[in-house]
């Protein structure tokens, strides 16, 4: 079937993928004692009825046996203006250790690490995955939700990082 297509034109695949627009996120999830978090840009929702929200977690990534583990995670919308926040939370978790030590967090009503200059958030029972290459696609339904406060969402393009598309 593929001997039948055009060779892929990388320039052009890197140039169309950087015009998707990305908001970034701060995705957490705990079990017992452990957590993690993590920026995120390719999440978006995924239904209506019921609400789901889709995230691609890298397969590598020290949350993703957490999300497993607990059955849960957290997205925070960040702000405009809060590029260093996202900048902190992109780093690995092996360099950086717990990223949300220094952060000022608090639980959600069902105990997941919430970012407290977060513009809102909502929390996700996961629902299901499919394996995406070099990430994992979690699908979770919306079972908590909160708007902490009124503001424009920090985007890739604001925040002046890029992906390699």
């Amino acid at each position: 079937m593929s001997e039948n297509l055009p060779e892929l034109d990388q320039a052009a695949k890197k140039t169309a993928l950087r015009m998707f627009t990305y908001a970034l996120y701060v995705v957490t999830t705990t079990d017992g004692e452990e957590r993690g978090a993590f920026t995120a840009n390719w999440l978006g929702q995924a239904s209506f009825d019921p609400p789901l929200v889709m995230v691609s977690v890298e397969a590598d990534s020290h949350s993703l046996p957490i999300i497993r583990a607990s059955g849960r995670f957290a997205v925070c919308v960040l702000e405009s203006g809060q590029r260093e926040l996202a900048g902190h939370f992109g780093k690995k978790h092996r360099h950086a250790g717990d990223k949300l030590a220094d952060i000022p967090h608090h639980p959600s009503a069902s105990g997941l690490p919430i970012i407290d200059d977060a513009l809102s958030y909502v929390v996700c029972q996961v629902t299901g995955e499919l394996p995406a290459g070099d990430s994992v696609v979690v699908v979770g339904e919306v079972i908590e939700a909160a708007a902490l406060r009124e503001g424009t969402p920090l985007t890739m393009a604001e925040a002046g990082f890029r992906h390699a598309g």
